[in-house]
């Protein structure tokens, strides 16, 4: 057997499937492992993919050249747009995703990738010598050769399954855990930590009165994930809302001796967004109920997910808890909800390329960094991927920075204040969420996926189609028109008529005037393709605040170009405080804008560091 590799990848979620597949596409001979070749791309929790500031994540990885976007079209069952009734900044695509097509769909194209080797296989140690990886050692103490390892182990290391007083030495839904890597990680000198996260019942659809519910149907028109897509992704599987309410809070609060959370049977940290029914109940006391929303699992299964009950409660428990909630009067559970706990490393560990700082070629991605959501690790497993080829091939690392991508947002969130729960991506953590839209991902990220060689020739072309058309658009809305022409457009609009000539793009800056109104005044609006033209309109309409935001970026530019020497001894800079000396020793950053970031580091210790990096220099 030929045992040497240019790249190892651990683990087959959603990190590690982006990694290999990248790394692969660069050229590298890569090699994937899983302790279970039927858990590649398994959604242990809800299958759905996108949503607030996730459904960003996942655009972001479609224009690096990214799998995510294209499996989720090819296995969606609805398609929604979430936050329409707020600005264009926070406009989320949501997809409900036939679960088991997404696992044969992405398995079926990691096999048929070039230079991808997948194996079934527990990986337990990490060959280091020199203080650099060389490969990886099984349980089966087989090695294997690299010149770069990638762990993208999500939340198997160590994990335990706990419901009640029950508990299993497991990783989610039964497949089987990671027993000594952790041990190993820990060995060589990464900080770990315990985190955990849940999932809710699964009830039978049949069981299930859904006249009781509120129906939610998919949205129409909408754009796919994928730049790759061309026709419209299946849109005709409905999900329900209903509400827990006083009787389920009651049963809830009489069990909390009960529930793990409370007892101490669990001592991991959960997610603050994402908390189990127990604690929502707990925590929020004056809420008479809490919104469940019931969601299919596939097409080809009665299963029913449902969203918003997590839980670790005894499995009695849950049985009573669903009957208590209108339409789940006599449902039928069919996998009851779980804790998982499971170990993690903290991420400050990490530099800006998700490598570990202490051992050359190492990197880590996914949920192992404290993240949770399978679009959060995904997004982290294409720049872990790019990462780990660019240091192969010492070339200088693919770093993107927070106004050029919801993705440079959260490894940065990740690696210069780490987090001290599973870390959820979130609209409000981008300062410059306006100019990192869905709308603009490809405008955004094209040429920097070009650059680096993640990119493929097809995407590239649709890229340069969009570009053309832009180009075309803007000149054509900048011609002007007399208002004589268009007369009918002020009337039906209500907007008062101009005395003088008015261009397409003046008119546009009028609220109540769009593209849709705009295209029965001006046929030829129509060849153009309606992504390009909701760009422009929204570039038009927000032009004020994208100029203001455009000179708060430059600014920031420059402490971003600013590069701070790695050798520097904060430890023993007594000019700093002492806070702000044992955080930059820890982060170590690469830039005085990461510096700035670092919770605990104070203008004052900037202003300090400057004058001594001047004096330095």
């Amino acid at each position: 057997m030929n045992k040497k590799y240019d790249s190892i990848v651990i683990g087959a979620g959603h990190a590690g499937i982006e990694a290999a597949h990248v790394l692969s596409k660069l050229g590298k001979k890569t090699l994937l492992t899983s302790l279970s070749l039927d858990a590649i791309g398994f959604m242990a929790c809800n299958p759905n993919v996108g949503g607030t500031a996730k459904g960003h994540l996942v655009k972001e990885i479609d224009a690096l050249g990214g799998l995510m976007g294209e499996i989720a079209d090819i296995a969606t069952i609805q398609i929604r747009m979430l936050n329409l009734s707020n600005g264009p900044a926070v406009h989320s695509l949501r997809a409900q995703v036939d679960k088991n097509l997404y696992h044969r769909a992405i398995k079926r194209r990691l096999e048929n990738t070039e230079n991808l080797t997948i194996l079934q296989a527990d990986v337990t140690d990490i060959i280091i010598e020199d203080g650099k990886v060389c490969g990886v050692i099984t349980a089966l103490n087989d090695r294997y050769y690299s010149k770069a390892v990638i762990i993208a182990t999500g939340v198997y290391l160590n994990a335990k399954i706990i419901t009640g007083d029950y508990s299993k030495l497991s990783g989610p839904n039964g497949f089987m855990r990671s027993e000594n890597l952790g041990s190993n990680l820990k060995a060589l000198g990464l900080p770990m930590r315990r985190f955990k996260t849940g999932t809710p019942p699964r009830v039978m659809g049949r069981s299930v009165d859904f006249s009781k519910m509120v129906e939610q149907v998919g949205d129409e028109n909408l754009p796919n994930f994928s730049i790759l897509t061309e026709n419209p992704v299946r849109n005709d599987m409905k999900c329900y809302l209903t509400y827990t309410n006083e009787e389920t809070h009651k049963i809830i609060l009489a069990n909390l001796d009960k529930a793990p959370l409370y007892n101490g049977a669990i001592e991991g940290t959960g997610p603050r967004y994402c908390p189990s029914i127990e604690d929502k109940v707990v925590r929020f006391k004056d809420k008479t109920r809490h919104q469940l929303f019931i969601e299919p699992e596939g097409a080809e299964t009665n299963e029913m997910y449902v969203q918003g009950l997590s839980t670790s409660l005894p499995f009695d428990i849950q049985e009573e808890i669903i009957k208590t909630i209108p339409g789940l009067e006599n449902a039928k559970i069919t996998r009851y909800g779980y804790a998982i706990e499971y170990d993690c490393i903290d991420p400050l560990a990490l530099t800006s390329s998700l490598e570990v700082k202490s051992i050359n070629g190492l990197f880590t991605c996914g949920q192992i960094n404290g993240s949770s959501g399978y679009e959060e690790a995904a997004a982290q497993g294409i720049v872990a991927g790019i990462n780990a080829n660019s240091y192969i091939d010492n070339t200088p690392r693919f770093v993107l920075r927070r106004d050029e991508a919801y993705i440079g947002v959260l490894i940065d969130d990740l690696v210069t204040n780490g987090t001290n729960e599973p870390y959820r991506m979130m609209t409000s953590r981008a300062e410059y969420r306006l100019k990192l839209r869905q709308d603009n991902v490809y405008f955004r990220l094209s040429e920097r996926a070009r650059i680096a060689g993640s990119t493929d020739i097809v995407r590239y072309q649709k890229y340069l189609e969009k570009k053309s058309q832009l180009t075309e658009l803007e000149k054509k809305c900048s011609n002007k028109i007399s208002p004589d022409k268009i007369i009918q457009l002020f009337e039906e609009t209500s907007e008062g008529t101009p005395k003088s000539h008015i261009s397409i793009k003046e008119l546009l800056k009028r609220p109540s005037i769009n593209f849709n109104i705009l295209i029965k005044y001006f046929k030829d609006l129509e060849k153009f393709s309606s992504d390009v033209l909701h760009y422009y309109e929204v570039e038009v309409k927000y032009e004020g605040y994208l100029l203001r935001q455009s000179r708060e970026i430059k600014a920031m530019e420059k402490m971003e170009d600013y590069r701070i020497p790695q050798d520097i001894d904060y430890l023993g800079f007594h000019g700093l405080r002492i806070e702000a000396r044992q955080k930059l020793d820890k982060v170590r950053p690469l830039t005085l804008a990461q510096a700035a970031r670092i919770s605990g580091v104070t203008p004052a210790d900037i202003n300090v560091l400057i004058v001594f990096l001047k004096r330095r220099t």
